[in-house]
């Protein structure tokens, strides 16, 4: 089973440069969590799933509270939190998105991609 979690939007204080840290900006991350698939078929009640509300807490606590330089920090923090928190977890995808990006040129966001898996 894969559970998505498209595009949660968070206000963070991330990035190298003191400003970032000091005034904040959006964040939008999505994640995409795969279960046993030989599990699916028993699946019956929440609690034989992931509790995505639980994971978006988890994303949510660490994406407002922490101050991360580099988004690949976030990341990593975020996968081990998930993975430690949710045994039913065999893989998973973060994306995390930055838009307001101090680079001097036109682009829509910077984009980070982690992959992690148990196996």
């Amino acid at each position: 089973m894969k559970i998505n979690l498209n595009e949660m939007v968070f206000y963070g204080y991330h990035g190298v440069h003191a400003e970032e840290r000091k005034l904040g900006q959006r964040f939008i991350v999505s994640l995409t969590l795969t279960t046993d698939a030989a599990l699916d078929a028993k699946i019956h009640h929440l609690e034989d799933t992931v509790d995505y509300t639980l994971v978006y807490n988890d994303v949510k606590t660490i994406m407002e509270t922490n101050q991360f330089q580099l988004l690949e920090a976030c990341a990593n923090t975020i996968a081990d939190k998930l993975l430690a928190d949710f045994p039913l977890v065999q893989k998973l995808k973060i994306c995390i998105q930055k838009p307001s990006v101090p680079i001097q040129g036109s682009l829509r966001s910077v984009e980070v991609e982690l992959k992690r898996s148990r196996l």
